[in-house]
């Protein structure tokens, strides 16, 4: 419940666009772009969508029960680029309504 109270508060958030945080390969501190995570195009040759198309080609309808509702927030999932080394780390999803980055 009180998760739910939360998570209606966070409406929209603003992250800034660079931020100093610890890069485990550089092994201190360092400055480090936010990128936001983009979902990729889901490959047509992995087994689990193979088999949603045998299952739903022909008749016989959607295997699955129909979602009724959304979900009133999206999840964003952000990733570090450590400026230095290059290498990025992921941040566990938020999860807003709004989600921007900004330059300060």
């Amino acid at each position: 419940k009180h998760l739910y109270l939360l998570m209606l508060l966070c409406i929209s958030m603003k992250m800034p666009k660079r931020k100093r945080t610890y890069c485990k390969y550089c092994n201190r501190h360092t400055m480090h772009e936010v990128v936001k995570v983009r979902k990729k195009k889901a490959s047509e040759l992995k087994a689990g969508q193979r088999r949603f198309r045998r299952v739903t080609a022909g008749y016989g309808g959607f295997p699955r029960p129909m979602v009724k509702r959304e979900k009133p927030t999206k999840k964003y999932s952000i990733r570090l680029k450590c400026a230095e080394c290059g290498k990025m780390k992921n941040v566990k999803g938020v999860r807003v309504k709004k989600f921007e980055i900004i330059e300060i």
